[in-house]
């Protein structure tokens, strides 16, 4: 053999490797090349096996697959001539990852599986351990996920055995992707944090930037958005990093941009499509820089989603035709189809159904080349929600049937679902009413089966409830047109509450919720009750024909259950609302805003201009809210009828209803409300598990510890040392923006000057003077001013068996958790005195009653799991009684009836109820044409 072509090949080599780390690719591949034909000529045939393997390598970093393969396949050839087994092992590895990543998953899996017995002869435990991981791999790249666990199991096991920590860290990701991909994202971040927490340890940033970024879809998928939030940014900021050493178009510049993508998902579902907004265009711009066209076009569509979401039908479509222009320059034919059926989505919205057919049609023309593909199943929906509102329910059912079939072979259980229930609505449409309740009974039972495998992720099945409330109603709706109205009953009462209902049997060991919506527990709990209730429910639907003009019959649904177990079934069409141009959400919020302010005191309304707005819409309400029972109710004043309203019958004002004759509704009735009947009978279990609690503790019954806080010291924004505000600061915005009416509302101004954002939370002399006179009745003392603290009421309020907190009440959401909703205490140097919803639900109260005597405390999100917001929060944390306001009270008034309630309650020793009944009908004769001054506030719970 030559020495001297040896050693200059050797050198080339050598010199071939140290280009490619210093990222000269096409440099690397000519010196290898050169040396490959050297050792060719010598027929020095390691030598050669040598450079055909790092000449594979390079073009397959280089993602030239074709290049790769034609390399790695020399490579085997050579050494399964020379009969190099361990060669042989890793070209076989570097071909099935060269497959893998081509998406061809078959020859994966035949090249992995060779590795891997070849592995297993070699007894090398470690490439043993990792083959399996790859064929995992490739499994679950075909959807067989169930093959791709077992392996990834054995693989796990391998690698802990030998402690081969890398190869673990890889395992656990792959586990909690499976897993992911199943639905189970409680299991799959349980392999996420174990993945990450062994990348931190090895130092291995490019792999803990993956694992972050799973690990935020993981949390996106719960709903747990700030977790989410917060893994991304951490995957963003390791990017941010690996990028600022590296080439500008490499592959974090693209995670970068997906990342951005990705953020604005996350706010998008949160509602907050300002940020949602900047992050797409963040991204797009990225995008651009790289030319990524593709990644480009998909954030275009994103873009158009939002506009969607927003109901800005026309901007949506300007996206997504821009998304679709650019996927026609493309060769990839399935992101064609989606652009195509997104189009469809959005002229569908904005009611343009011809267009929205014919681009449906050109999306499953395309998707249907791919058989069982989710952009087929997502055109045939289209197709199905068009013929749906057209009427044509033959065309409908057909279109919904075949997305149906490519759900379930795709498992997609949320999709199924989805598609269960429009099935459904359709075959109701069609007259089919008993195919219509089968179908819709199938879905609750896939959405049941989702909620099962949540587990403790209480905000995700608030969420996800959001969606499928609709069937429940759905359901509502074909059981009633079967004359089955106490099945309805049941039906109405399983939808609505489910989370929280779920949240409460969990935390205190009550019944399953099951055990509450059966019609004979239904009465059971009005005759334990001793109490009349009046559940609502609100059904929508079409009664047009094919060929017909569209509009839509909206019925209120009333259920009236007696003390005695009666159960009656009224139900009011209220479709004049909407022929009258003002949906029911829009008319109740007339209502309640003609007798509200924005702050306590802070504008003055005149007696007579309260009057005379509310007399037309405070009387309709009456009119298709209470005359249609009214024969059912008790007529002695002193008996309860408890509301269990839905959606934005939540803000209603029930006391403030009026008569024909001029009577108000309190003035009749002893009023209270709950979420649900099922709440109302765990906050009685609630109720007397604090009574077994206090008599075990107490058997003289002692009187009850009260906490009272009245006008806390008002948070100020912090300023630095002779500086102005220091505007830019976190801290600094999400204080001005509780503290501002103004900011609160919308984005956040700079410009605004400091004594402006402070004006809506300035001293309230009339809580302090309320806290002073309760305490005085309750025999304790009241905290008020700089020693309100909320670390100070954080540690008395687990002990105190009442708890009054007389102050602002603030409608943020703080704290992203889609749970708004925050009490103001003074603040000190470790918080800023802001007690919100989200902490709120997280302690474990004993107090048998909390009042929230502040400014709409019992408003928040309107979701399908009832009112999303303090009221929800203290239930949440065991309190069986609460008594919070459903818009702005005034100051003075407020303090007056407050004052009242506590003598009727503790003095003349009447029940929670009664006596708020009696303070309101005092302060009503002090302020008799102003129901803003006593009606804003609802008991609810416990009598």
């Amino acid at each position: 053999m030559n020495a001297q072509p040896k050693a200059k090949a050797d050198q080339l080599i050598q010199q071939g490797i140290e280009e490619y780390e210093t990222g000269k690719s096409g440099a690397a591949i000519e010196s290898l090349q050169e040396a490959l034909n050297i050792y060719q000529q010598i027929k020095h045939r390691q030598g050669e096996a040598e450079a055909l393997e790092n000449i594979g390598l390079i073009y397959n970093d280089m993602r030239n697959y074709v290049k790769a393969i034609e390399f790695y396949q020399q490579y085997l050839g050579l050494v399964r001539e020379l009969e190099d087994e361990e060669g042989e092992h890793t070209a076989l590895d570097s071909l099935g990852n060269v497959y893998y990543s081509l998406g061809n998953n078959i020859k994966a899996i035949e090249c992995h599986q060779q590795s891997w017995l070849i592995a297993q002869k070699l007894e090398d435990v470690q490439e043993e351990g990792r083959s399996l991981n790859k064929l995992g791999l490739a499994y679950a790249a075909m959807g067989s996920y169930r093959e791709a666990i077992q392996h990834y199991q054995q693989s796990l096991f391998i690698a802990r055995e030998i402690e081969d920590r890398q190869n673990e860290a890889w395992v656990l990701e792959n586990l909690g992707s499976a897993y992911s991909d199943f639905n189970n994202y409680g299991k799959a971040i349980e392999y996420y944090q174990q993945s990450l927490a062994i990348m931190q340890e090895l130092q291995d940033r490019e792999d803990e930037a993956w694992v972050l970024e799973n690990l935020g879809s993981a949390y996106f998928s719960l709903g747990d958005y700030a977790k989410a939030i917060e893994s991304y940014q951490q995957c963003l900021i390791i990017a941010q990093e690996l990028k600022a050493s590296s080439e500008p178009y490499n592959f974090q510049y693209q995670r970068e941009a997906w990342i951005h993508c990705k953020l604005g998902m996350v706010y998008q579902s949160l509602g907050d499509v300002t940020k949602a907004s900047e992050f797409y265009q963040q991204s797009l711009g990225l995008a651009q820089l790289l030319h990524k066209r593709e990644l480009e076009g998909q954030i275009l569509g994103k873009l158009g989603s939002v506009c969607l979401n927003a109901g800005l039908y026309d901007k949506a479509i300007e996206y997504q035709q821009q998304f679709l222009a650019i996927v026609r320059e493309l060769p990839n034919r399935q992101l064609l189809a989606h652009a195509l059926a997104k189009l469809g989505e959005a002229y569908y919205f904005k009611g343009d159904y011809a267009t929205a057919i014919e681009f449906s049609q050109q999306s499953l023309k395309i998707a249907r080349q791919i058989p069982e593909h989710p952009v087929e199943r997502q055109a045939w929906e289209n197709l199905g929600n068009v013929y749906n509102e057209l009427g044509d329910c033959e065309k409908a059912i057909d279109s919904y049937q075949q997305s149906l079939t490519i759900a379930r072979k795709l498992q997609d259980h949320h999709l199924e679902a989805g598609t269960l229930n429009n099935l459904g609505c359709a075959f109701f449409r069609s007259g089919n009413f008993e195919q219509a309740e089968k179908t819709l009974r199938e879905a609750i039972k896939i959405w049941d089966s989702i909620r099962v495998g949540l587990g403790t992720y209480d905000t995700y099945k608030v969420s996800i409830f959001d969606v499928q409330a609709k069937t429940y109603r759905h359901l509502q709706q074909a059981l009633i047109a079967r004359g089955e109205t106490d099945a309805a009953l049941e039906v109405a009462e399983q939808g609505r509450t489910r989370a929280l209902v779920e949240l409460l049997t969990t935390r205190f060991s009550t019944q399953p919720p099951s055990d509450y919506t059966t019609l004979e527990n239904i009465k059971s709990i009005a005759k334990q009750q001793n109490a009349t209730l009046v559940e609502y429910s609100v059904i929508y639907h079409s009664l047009q024909g094919q060929g017909q003009p569209k509009y839509r019959n909206t019925d209120l649904l009333i259920w009236v259950i007696q003390p005695t177990g009666c159960v009656t079934f009224r139900s009011v069409d209220i479709t004049f609302l909407k022929q009258q141009n003002t949906p029911l959400g829009q008319f109740v919020d007339f209502a309640r805003e003609s007798i509200g302010v924005r702050g306590r005191d802070a504008f003055a309304v005149t007696s007579d201009e309260v009057s005379s707005i509310n007399n037309q819409q405070l009387r309709q309400l009456h009119e298709f809210l209470i005359e249609p029972i009214a024969d059912l109710l008790p007529t002695d004043t002193n008996s309860h009828v408890i509301f269990i309203p839905t959606g934005s019958l939540f803000l209603v004002p029930f006391p403030a209803l009026w008569d024909a004759s001029g009577r108000y509704l309190i003035e009749k009735h002893t009023i209270l409300t709950v979420p649900s009947i099922q709440v109302l009978a765990i906050t009685q279990n609630l109720s007397a598990s604090l009574r077994e609690k206090k008599q075990k503790q107490d058997p003289n019954l002692a009187e009850v510890k009260a906490l009272v806080v009245g006008n806390p010291t008002m948070p100020k924004i912090a300023l630095e040392s002779g500086q102005s505000p220091q505007f830019d600061s976190p801290q600094t915005i999400k204080t001005a923006k509780s503290v501002c009416t103004t900011c609160s509302g919308g984005s956040y101004d700079k410009s605004l000057l400091l004594q402006d954002c402070l004006k809506s939370l300035r001293p309230l002399p009339g809580a302090e003077r309320e806290a002073k006179d309760i305490a005085s009745l309750l025999n304790t003392q009241p905290i008020i001013g700089d020693k309100a603290t909320k670390v100070a009421i954080l540690q008395q309020m687990p002990s105190s068996g009442i708890i009054h907190l007389a102050t602002h009440g603030l409608l943020d959401d703080f704290e992203r958790l889609g749970i708004p909703g925050a009490i103001v205490l003074a603040s000190d140097e470790e918080d800023n005195g802001l007690l919100t919803a989200g902490e709120i639900k997280e302690l474990k109260l004993n107090a048998e009653l909390v009042v929230l005597s502040a400014c709409d405390t019992g408003r928040g999100r309107l979701a399908g799991d009832g009112v999303i917001g303090l009221s929800r929060s203290l239930i949440s944390a065991g309190v069986p009684s609460i008594i919070v306001s459903l818009w702005a009270v005034p100051d003075a008034p407020t303090a007056e009836l407050m004052t009242e309630f506590y003598k009727n309650f503790y003095k003349r020793k009447l029940n929670k109820a009664q006596a708020l009944r009696s303070a309101m009908l005092t302060i009503m004769q002090q302020h008799p044409n102003n129901s803003r001054a006593w009606a804003a506030f609802t008991l609810i719970g416990q009598p």
